[in-house]
């Protein structure tokens, strides 16, 4: 029996040769990415983000966008629509904010990296049909590479335990939320040894979990050198706030 994802992939192939392909970032024609939205996606300077309170053991953060309008429509189309072209211009935003990273860590950042994302729940990957982060991670490691960084982008981290849904959590609630749920699997650890980690998500409100994310390497004894993601949201003060997309799950 074919997938539900799978048979909704082809139906949306089907739909393409028949109907004008409409941006998912602005909803107007030019393809699934129009030229505007590209730019929107490409071209804003990626750069640091403060996250007030940042949760303990934030890595030093950098992000390539605003979460807003269609940049924030094109994640969302990518992570839970399926839009899975959006994968490349995705990721080299992505390692636009990887790269951002890398300088402003310089001279203290060593040649090889190893992209870790931050991994989604087991049940969401199969709910989506595909894993959205790891998908970013590796086509950012692919632009990384083309510009002469080396880079690879590998799963090292899974779930240890079941965590309660981040929605309207408090960043402080948040961090306890996730504390203690992401491990290094003994088997992965090697992984990590030789390169550089630098934890990737593609959206990051609180930060709560790259903070999780980076406990876990630290844990596994690889510290990451810096975090980046795609977008983050406008900075914000303690007390409930949306859901933060860049959970697991």
């Amino acid at each position: 029996m074919t997938a539900p994802f799978t048979t909704g992939l082809l139906g949306t192939g089907l739909l393409d040769l028949l109907l004008p392909a409409r941006c998912a970032g602005c909803g107007g024609p030019g393809g699934q990415l129009c030229p505007a939205c590209r730019v929107r996606l490409t071209c804003t300077a990626a750069g640091p983000v403060e996250r007030r309170p940042a949760p303990p053991g934030l890595p030093p953060l950098h992000a390539a966008a605003p979460y807003a309008g269609p940049v924030r429509s094109l994640l969302i189309a990518h992570k839970e629509r399926g839009a899975l072209r959006l994968a490349g211009p995705l990721g080299s935003a992505l390692a636009a904010a990887v790269r951002s990273a890398v300088v402003a860590g310089a001279p203290g950042a060593p040649g090889a990296l190893l992209l870790v994302p931050v991994p989604s729940a087991r049940g969401a990957v199969r709910a989506r049909g595909h894993d959205p982060m790891l998908r970013l991670a590796r086509a950012a490691a692919r632009d990384l590479r083309r510009s002469g960084v080396p880079a690879r982008a590998v799963a090292v981290l899974r779930h240890v335990r079941p965590v309660a849904d981040q929605a309207g959590l408090s960043a402080a609630d948040r961090h306890r939320n996730l504390h203690g749920a992401l491990a290094v699997p003994p088997r992965r650890a090697a992984l990590l040894h030789g390169r550089t980690p630098v934890l990737v998500d593609d959206l990051v409100t609180t930060g709560a979990s790259l903070a999780e994310a980076a406990r876990a390497l630290r844990a596994a004894g690889c510290p990451p050198f810096a975090a980046a993601a795609v977008a983050s949201t406008p900075r914000r003060s303690a007390g409930p706030g949306p859901a933060d997309r860049s959970q697991p799950g």
